[in-house]
């Protein structure tokens, strides 16, 4: 290659390609975010670390912007945490997130742990984040046929809303395996110190919410300036403790609890800007330049293996807790759309393989999986509403509604 290429003629050729392949995407109802994960596999695909791209995606430099798209993306899931809207759902909302769950973390363990990882701890780790679920993938399907405000759009939205209680859970338990599998450069009390003080901070930011209403008065640039100041605060704490995931959730909650409700709106809009934007991209970019090509061609069936376990177990996880009171059709539609995956999950395990607890293999084979989710899923979710005609679709042909 003749032109040596720098980070910034490089990002801006990612941000492109991202642009235009996600327009691709959106018309099969895929989030466009995933045309950077399909970027980065073409990438690994042309070896990454040898050549042109080698220097940029090893650099110290991307690897900042890309941790920052993750933390941006756990701030934003926290954001969206309705700790009050959870305390009001059904018990059948309840019932199929903890059935759903258990099946997943059940069938998926097994899967792992003699498979790819004879170690149960890791094994159950690993299933419980890909037992959670992506329905930020399903809203906007949701939303085109007027299904949110449906028994089974707001079942299937309150599962994704207890589920991010999984996920917090989920990543605790990484991070309690990062620190128990880490070096001792960091003494435990710190560690302990650090934690109690960012799960300190988040309830008296819940506490003192009354006190958020003072910055009602504030205009948007100095509120959005403080939200980051508070993301980067907890960061900062979370960074003694190895546990900067954590923490970046852990301000998304906070901010969500303290800023007053008709302030946030707009506050939500800035940092969603932000972070798909700008920083999410380049995070997914190196989830998909991290994947094996070589691993991938020599192992199709056990990607389609694990595709089949997992998205069995949402199946009847669905089932068993939904059949009586919503019938066949849109028990089915639940199991279909629960099987999606998203952001939260790729995270995690892209923080186990960069600590050196799972292999290359076992990650390449999961972000495998779960691109043949989020691709299939939201097509056949789509065409079984129109063909079962659980609601009249905006369309006169085809099977995806037009807007």
């Amino acid at each position: 290659m003749i032109l040596l290429l720098n980070i910034f003629l490089f990002l801006g050729i990612v941000f492109i390609f991202t642009l235009l392949i996600g327009w691709l995407l959106e018309r099969v109802k895929v989030p466009w975010v995933f045309a950077a994960l399909i970027i980065g596999f073409i990438a690994a695909i042309k070896n990454p670390f040898s050549g042109e791209i080698a220097p940029i995606v090893a650099s110290p430099t991307f690897a900042f912007l890309a941790s920052l798209g993750m933390y941006f993306l756990l701030f934003v899931i926290g954001f969206e945490i309705d700790l009050h809207e959870m305390k009001r759902k059904s018990g059948l909302i309840l019932k199929t997130t903890f059935v759903t769950i258990l099946l997943g973390t059940l069938f998926g363990a097994l899967l792992v742990y003699y498979i790819f990882i004879p170690d149960w701890i890791i094994a159950i780790i690993v299933a419980l984040s890909f037992s959670t679920v992506g329905e930020a993938v399903l809203i906007p399907i949701l939303d085109e046929f007027k299904l949110v405000n449906s028994d089974l759009g707001q079942t299937i939205i309150g599962i994704g809303v207890f589920d991010d209680l999984i996920e917090i859970l989920t990543l605790i338990l990484v991070i309690a395996l990062i620190g128990s599998t880490a070096n001792n450069h960091i003494s435990t009390l710190l560690t302990i110190g650090s934690l109690l003080a960012l799960f300190g901070m988040a309830a008296l930011f819940s506490k003192f919410g009354k006190a958020g209403k003072e910055f009602h008065f504030l205009s948007i640039e100095t509120l959005f300036l403080f939200t980051i100041s508070v993301m980067f605060l907890f960061l900062g704490i979370g960074e003694y403790a190895d546990s900067a995931p954590l923490a970046a959730l852990l301000a998304g909650v906070s901010i969500r609890t303290f800023i007053p409700d008709e302030r946030l709106k707009f506050i939500e809009k800035e940092i969603r800007t932000m972070c798909y934007g700008l920083f999410a991209p380049i995070f997914f970019f190196s989830v998909g330049a991290a994947i094996s090509p070589a691993y991938l061609l020599t192992a199709p069936l056990l990607i389609l293996l694990i595709v089949l376990v997992t998205g069995a177990a949402k199946m009847i996880g669905s089932y068993l807790a939904t059949i009586k009171e919503l019938g066949l059709k849109k028990s089915t539609l639940i199991g279909i759309g629960l099987s999606v995956r998203f952001s939260t999950s790729i995270v995690i395990i892209k923080i186990l393989l960069e600590k050196g607890i799972i292999n290359n293999e076992l990650y390449s084979a999961l972000i495998a999986s779960t691109v043949v989710f989020t691709f299939v899923i939201p097509i056949l979710f789509s065409y079984l509403i129109v063909r079962w005609r659980v609601t009249k679709a905006r369309t006169t042909g085809g099977i995806l509604p037009t807007k």
